[in-house]
């Protein structure tokens, strides 16, 4: 099923979080978005781990990497 309205289709969450710590330091991200994993001994795996397990934070991530396109 092809998804043409999901700007998010194809794209992996570890892709995503690799784009946003490029433009966001982990301190910059922890204000955006205030979720412990951001603010604690941060890295790309923990929050990935954190991530998949909690959908709140994880739309909140996306819309943060949605909003970084424009």
């Amino acid at each position: 099923m092809e998804q043409k309205n999901n700007p998010l289709h194809g794209v992996k969450l570890v892709d995503i979080l690799e784009h946003l710590t490029q433009i966001y330091t982990w301190k910059e991200l922890s204000k955006e978005i205030n979720i412990n994993c951001f603010k604690n001994d941060p890295s790309i795996k923990s929050s990935l781990t954190f991530l998949r397990k909690t959908p709140w934070a994880r739309k909140k991530v996306e819309a943060l990497y949605l909003k970084s396109l424009d």
